[in-house]
């Protein structure tokens, strides 16, 4: 188990540690996200922590090993947290044995810096139909990815079982990203994986039930604004990240009060 004493906390991967769906004007990138949280929290048991966050949207493995892998293990972290594979088990064409490869090679090099290792499974997240094969790919990688925790002495994060994200209120309006509420939760669950204490509460809302032409309306939205963009940068070879940078390329000392806003300032 982790060492509480302060660190040197990195956290890589894509949108998913980047923070998108949790959005912050004054931040980086205009998003917070689950990581910042952790970090925050972290430095506010225990003063002195430091954090870098390489995460970018839309970064595939091949990405993610070549632009965070080493600049990570240069750092000297002593708590990693990576989320990564989710952009290629949603490629087209792309294969789970080629994809855990990948993902194995990035968890062997990580393990060995000595560091608290964090790994993530993938969520289902029920959108459409026509997804269905891609949900079967996912289900496979995230077999995948709880073994190579279990063989490389990982702390597993099975954010694929948990049932707080059956509700929509949990998801941005493109239904692939979590919102606020659904980083906030999940910064919970990592705290409670690594036994820090924290005061991040769920609030278990219920959603108002639409009817079936509301719900017709919502979907075409959700197909004009988020399918049909996704699919026509695809299709182009671009990506929502190509033109970012990481949020924290280098560690911070995170303020044990008021947290990473204060460096935003």
């Amino acid at each position: 188990m982790m060492d509480h004493g302060p660190g040197r906390y990195v956290a890589l991967g894509d949108s998913f540690t980047e923070g998108v769906g949790d959005f912050s004007k004054r931040r980086p990138n205009g998003v917070r996200g689950w990581a910042d949280r952790v970090a925050e929290t972290l430095a506010s048991d225990s003063p002195g922590w430091e954090y870098a966050n390489l995460a970018i949207r839309s970064k595939r493995l091949r990405h993610i090993i070549a632009e965070q892998l080493e600049p990570a293990i240069k750092m000297e972290p002593t708590l990693i947290t990576l989320y990564a594979g989710g952009n290629d088990v949603m490629d087209f064409g792309t294969k789970i044995a080629d994809i855990l490869a990948e993902y194995e090679f990035m968890v062997q090099r990580l393990a060995e810096t000595g560091a608290t290792l964090v790994l993530f499974t993938g969520y289902d997240v029920e959108v459409s139909p026509i997804l269905g094969p891609l949900r079967r790919k996912n289900h496979a990688y995230n077999d995948g990815v709880r073994l190579i925790a279990a063989k490389y002495g990982a702390i597993l994060v099975d954010y694929a079982n948990f049932s707080a994200y059956a509700t929509s209120r949990m998801w941005g309006p493109d239904r692939l990203h979590m919102s606020k509420a659904g980083h906030k939760y999940l910064a919970a669950r990592v705290l409670d994986v690594l036994a820090v204490p924290h005061g991040i509460t769920h609030k278990n809302k219920r959603t108002a039930e639409l009817s079936v032409r509301q719900r017709a309306k919502e979907h075409r939205v959700w197909i004009t604004e988020w399918v049909l963009p996704l699919f026509g940068r695809k299709l182009r070879g671009t990506t929502l990240g190509d033109a970012l940078s990481p949020r924290w390329p280098e560690p911070v000392r995170v303020p044990p009060r008021k947290g990473l806003k204060k460096l935003t300032r």
